[in-house]
């Protein structure tokens, strides 16, 4: 980190004390104390900056395609850059001191629940960032006057998050001496105050935590029960879902950010980003069948929209969608499509499973079958004004959206991994089942239906039309009527119910799982999984394959059989870089000293993360 110039910023930023470093006195534009609560509403705001690193996250999980940040869509840091280290900026920046403060200050005042607040909010943000990031500087984050930060590792700072989470739920459940008025509640953008949900979400951070270390050979005997316990304490139903309110305001905000991040107004999400290939395959029920000996698709008929085989197994839908539960209506309000560009026929359910969609490669908008739209549903970047336009966009890529931080849905994934993980099906199937509910009422509480007759933007289904459809979906063969449930099941519809705003913790899922690399041992290595030009992923037929159709860019199947840049030796990443302006600028002794792989070493990016491997870290 950079020392003092750093923390001096920091203390501009916060309005905190500065008498240290300028003699201000008594400036009544910089108090010698700021009060805790008025910290709050600025620390709750930077969770816009994991928005930012989706753009470097989301391509690596197959969720979005880029033509902006293509390096890490094919799996390789981009040297010199600050790019994907906005996370890192948040934790230790835009939240950093700031967030101390809040903690430590409230504390000092016994004022308890504002104290538990701030340890939640920083068990979320710590376990966010040694996720994306690994190693991490952790004890020596906020100490003056250190020239070198030493890094922590992972083990120790996954062990550090729980205990944040369980103190704050402790402060939480104090009772205060005091009435804060409306202190807390007009400054708390996620809860408004709410003790009892911050508690929730406490719990929920603890069962993020513990639901990445799946793969570990002893989280049944020392994870698993912790986690349904945490579980049972977190949310309770969609209402308990996480997010971060927004002024929104569009063109007539005062500032931009009052804006969402992927709305019209800031024009982040333009056509740059786009849906997937792969993101199509899985929400429409097309993942194509490939020929095992040459790994090529194969024609399936005349059919332009379907026009290879596909797989005899599709695990989120199929394209049977004139049967009644073989339609999965997310796939109209998480995907974008230019079918029904003046908006027609909105609650008729026909009109509806008729829209086509398309993806595109991983650096490219045009696909295998077709050209991705942008994610308001054109082929050219966004609008918010004119005869055809975008308005303020639809869903959660809307203006006034709020920030989805982790949903209710979220938990009950990781609940049905955890009972799978113990050979508890019954009870796995049913919180499964439960998660895939409760994310039809998150997806449909964020439709903005778009005008009938209107090219003016908004979502082509109305709430109604969509409720319609999710009710015979569950009833159907996919949900309450699925007869040959697996694992790829629960993670598949976890990625689903992710999609595309949790993209990291869907990235912490495929990383555990090893990107269904095909290896022996531990973990794969050069030889033993992947070689400098090509990589061995099982085929959809593998039943230990829990991805059915994700291939990276290497694999040997028609559209892949790429190459990473050599610096990767054949590997996908399995971290990001730390923040190049913060760590590679001011703090490189500490990175040059970590193991199994230095952090200044070309392939640090390819260093496995501890909670990938079965066992311990190796030195």
């Amino acid at each position: 980190m950079k020392n003092k110039f750093i923390y001096l910023l920091i203390l501009f930023f916060s309005l905190t004390s500065c008498e240290e470093y300028l003699d201000v006195n008594d400036n009544i534009d910089a108090p010698a104390k700021v009060d805790g609560y008025l910290y709050l509403a600025g620390v709750t705001q930077q969770y816009q900056e994991i928005f930012y690193d989706l753009r470097a996250i989301a391509p690596m999980t197959q969720m979005m395609g880029t033509s902006s940040y293509s390096n890490f869509a094919s799996h390789y840091y981009n040297p010199g850059s600050d790019s994907g280290g906005q996370i890192w900026r948040m934790t230790y920046w835009s939240q950093g001191q700031n967030l101390e403060n809040l903690i430590n200050q409230s504390k000092a005042a016994e004022d308890w629940t504002l104290a538990g607040i701030g340890l939640a909010m920083k068990a979320f943000s710590w376990d966010l960032l040694t996720k994306v990031h690994g190693e991490v500087p952790m004890k020596d984050a906020f100490v003056p006057d250190l020239l070198q930060h030493d890094y922590d590792y992972q083990k120790d700072v996954y062990a550090q998050v729980r205990e944040w989470a369980y103190e704050a739920v402790e402060l939480l459940e104090r009772a205060d001496d005091q009435s804060y008025g409306n202190k807390i509640s007009d400054n708390d953008f996620i809860y408004g105050g709410d003790k009892e949900k911050w508690i929730k979400f406490s719990y929920a951070i603890i069962v993020r935590n513990l639901a990445s270390l799946t793969n570990k050979t002893d989280f049944n005997s020392t994870y698993a029960q912790e986690l349904i316990t945490a579980a049972e304490k977190s949310f309770q139903s969609p209402s308990d879902d996480a997010t971060v309110k927004i002024g929104g305001g569009s063109q007539s905000a005062p500032y931009s950010s009052y804006n969402n991040f992927w709305g019209t107004a800031r024009r982040n999400l333009n056509y740059r980003y786009f849906q997937h290939e792969y993101a199509v395959q899985v929400f429409t029920g097309t993942v194509p069948e490939y020929e095992q000996a040459t790994g090529d698709k194969i024609i399936g008929g005349s059919n332009p929209y379907h026009p290879y085989e596909l797989a005899t197994k599709q695990i989120i839908t199929d394209t049977l969608v004139n049967q009644s539960g073989h339609f999965d209506p997310r796939v109209a309000v998480k995907l974008a499509t230019t079918s029904n560009p003046t908006y027609e026929d909105l609650d008729d359910n026909d009109s509806i499973k008729a829209y086509k969609y398309y993806g595109g490669s991983f650096t490219g908008t045009t696909g295998s079958i077709g050209q991705a739209p942008s994610y308001y549903g054109r082929t050219l970047s966004s609008q918010y004004s004119g005869t055809v336009n975008d308005g303020s966009g639809r869903w959660i890529y809307r203006d006034d959206a709020p920030y989805i931080l982790t949903t209710y849905a979220e938990i009950k994934f990781c609940l049905a991994e955890a009972y799978w993980k113990l050979n508890q099906k019954p009870e796995a199937f049913n919180a499964f089942k439960e998660g895939i509910r409760a994310d039809m009422q998150t997806t449909a509480r964020y439709i903005s239906t778009g005008k009938e007759g209107s090219a003016t933007g908004g979502d082509k289904i109305t709430t109604g039309a969509f409720n319609d459809l999710s009710t015979k979906y569950i009833n159907g063969p996919y949900v309450d009527g699925l007869t040959d449930f697996t694992l790829s099941h629960i993670m598949m519809q976890k990625w689903v119910a992710l999609y595309p705003w949790g993209a990291q913790e869907a990235w912490v899922d495929m990383r555990k799982y090893n990107y269904d690399i095909s290896f022996t041992g531990d973990i794969p290595s050069n030889g033993d999984g992947f070689i400098q030009a090509s990589l061995d992923q099982k085929v959809d037929s593998d039943p230990s394959k829990v991805y059915k159709g994700l291939y990276l860019a290497p694999a040997q199947v028609q559209g892949r059989k790429g190459a990473y840049n050599i610096r990767n030796e054949g590997s996908p990443s399995y971290r990001l870089r730390p923040r190049f302006n913060s760590e590679y600028m001011w703090n490189l002794p500490s990175l040059e000293k970590l193991k199994p792989i230095s952090g200044t070493a070309d392939n640090y990016h390819t260093s496995i993360p501890w909670f990938v491997y079965p066992g311990e870290l190796p030195e």
